[in-house]
């Protein structure tokens, strides 16, 4: 059952009498709240942010919001890290939507005290399957964090969602994706040079030689890096990415 609710800054709605709740905002900016349980079967891809990003100077972590090719609008981030994992998350070609701030979950601790805690991304995928994010440096997960992060990991296993709590990604792989972010914007998909690619790298060819197979590369290149991003073409990104990496044919996103 979903009721309406006035979502305030900080969690501060209070705690249910028992179990826990989430709190959330519709896309027509309705605020609503139900039980745990009922969560399972709300859209929280289409949700607006629960809380806004704080903005000051002097700041030491820095927010902005994330282009996503995968929602064709933007995404919101608190840091460097949390941006690292929203671009991962537009780069999986299983993700098909994805929202910040997502809602709020409340519940209370065994002395009554309310608690409260907004993980950092929801994403759905196309199966219809659910990943939580809450992006969280090793160093920077003290007891009461913890207490919040383990309470939501519980959450998350009850109503069938896949729980990740994230550190820094792979140095290597968030180089490779962040260089082919660059080029995630539909306006690269520039025919006929992307059917040409796809023609050329049906079988695996180092990415320099197809990319002179197919045209001129300074023309061909934008191109072809869009095609990666979108998973059209393919190579290892676990790899550092550079002129011999091995290309081929991947999947239509």
């Amino acid at each position: 059952m979903v009721h309406a609710l006035v979502v305030l800054p900080g969690g501060s709605a209070g705690p249910p009498a028992t179990g826990l709740e989430v709190a959330y905002v519709a896309p027509d900016g309705t605020e609503l709240r139900c039980p745990l349980a009922d969560a399972w079967a709300v859209s929280f891809e289409h949700a607006a942010p629960v809380r806004a990003f704080a903005s000051y100077r002097r700041q030491p972590n820095l927010p902005g919001l994330w282009w996503s090719a995968t929602t064709g609008g933007h995404v919101g981030c608190e840091s460097w890290l949390e941006r690292d994992h929203v671009m991962l998350l537009d780069f999986d070609p299983a993700v098909v939507g994805i929202s910040s701030q997502p809602f709020w979950l409340f519940w209370a601790a065994a002395n009554g005290r309310p608690l409260s805690h907004a993980p950092d991304y929801f994403a759905r995928r196309d199966d219809g399957t659910a990943v939580i994010v809450d992006c969280r440096p090793a160093d920077r997960r003290g007891p009461r964090g913890v207490v919040k992060l383990e309470a939501t990991a519980a959450a998350c296993a009850e109503v069938g969602w896949e729980f990740r709590l994230l550190g820094a990604p792979d140095p290597v792989v968030a180089r490779n994706v962040r260089w082919l972010a660059g080029y995630r914007h539909p306006r690269h998909r520039v025919e006929p040079a992307a059917s040409r690619l796809r023609e050329v790298f049906a079988e695996p060819l180092p990415l320099m030689d197809g990319a002179a197979e197919a045209g001129e590369p300074l023309a061909v290149l934008p191109v072809l890096f869009h095609l990666l991003w979108s998973h059209e073409l393919t190579e290892d990104v676990s790899v550092p990415l550079h002129g011999g990496s091995l290309v081929t044919r991947g999947t239509i996103r």
